[in-house]
């Protein structure tokens, strides 16, 4: 529903329209993350549908990338211009993608540990799918010193260390790296994860951790499409406060 616009908007106007609390939008307004209101003669606060918009893109934020970079997000939308508002929205959506892109690269690594598990050997790998700590970070989009880390947990280990003490990297391991960085991207713990891997890696009878990575797995999906959603939402909002007026087509203008 659309805020009026003929009329200021009180406190309990807008915790309806935004859907939060009277004191919660004091506190976000204290917090910075709406406009200041203007004060009446009397000291009450009034509103205008920029605050309801802002409570509303704020929320889809913080679903979408926590409450911390939802501050951010929003203070430089409300102060920028429209096309950095846009780019940092844009990059919100790169980061969801690509995490996704994770989880579904995890999900395909375990069917094929099943598989492995199911069929009693490995296929002998092809030389040209081992990568080096470099190339193997790069591909899971973290730091060579994360794997090191993960290697001394015992979550990830090379197939093979040269004599010049270059880790590498076969597919099976790789398989492996990528079903850890979706568990830790999950929020799970190294531990957690160390007796996922310990599963995983009993291969006759790795159903328990094929099961458990599974279900983590399908939930870090439905978390980052829930997260796309609120992100979503968030830009619907985000328009009316930055662009409300713009046409979408070629020749729209750009706000200063």
């Amino acid at each position: 529903m659309t805020p009026e616009v003929s009329r200021p908007l009180r406190t309990a106007d807008v915790a309806r329209e935004s859907g939060y609390s009277a004191q919660q939008v004091r506190d976000l307004e204290r917090l910075g993350v709406i406009p200041p209101a203007a004060r009446a003669a009397n000291g009450y606060r009034s509103y205008a549908p920029v605050h309801v918009h802002a409570l509303r893109a704020y929320r889809g934020l913080a679903s979408a990338a926590g409450p911390v970079e939802a501050r951010r997000l929003l203070a430089e939308a409300l102060t920028g211009s429209v096309a950095d508002a846009a780019a940092a929205i844009g990059a919100v959506h790169v980061r969801l993608a690509r995490d996704r892109d994770e989880a579904l690269r995890a999900r395909s690594a375990l069917r094929a540990i099943q598989s492995e598990a199911t069929d009693g050997e490995r296929p002998p790998a092809d030389p040209a799918d081992v990568l080096t700590i470099t190339q193997l970070a790069s591909a899971l989009g973290v730091r060579t010193s994360t794997l090191r880390f993960w290697e001394q947990e015992g979550l990830v280990a090379p197939e093979r260390v040269t004599s010049l003490r270059a880790r590498q990297y076969g597919p099976a391991a790789v398989r492996e790296a990528r079903i850890v960085a979706a568990l830790r991207a999950s929020g799970y713990g190294v531990p957690a994860v160390r007796d996922v891997v310990a599963s995983l890696r009993r291969l006759p009878g790795a159903d328990e951790g094929v099961a458990r990575a599974g279900q983590i797995l399908d939930r870090r999906l439905d978390d980052l499409a829930a997260r796309t959603v609120a992100l979503l939402r968030a830009g619907a909002a985000l328009a009316e406060i930055i662009a409300p007026e713009v046409d979408p087509g070629p020749s729209s203008p750009q706000r200063a």
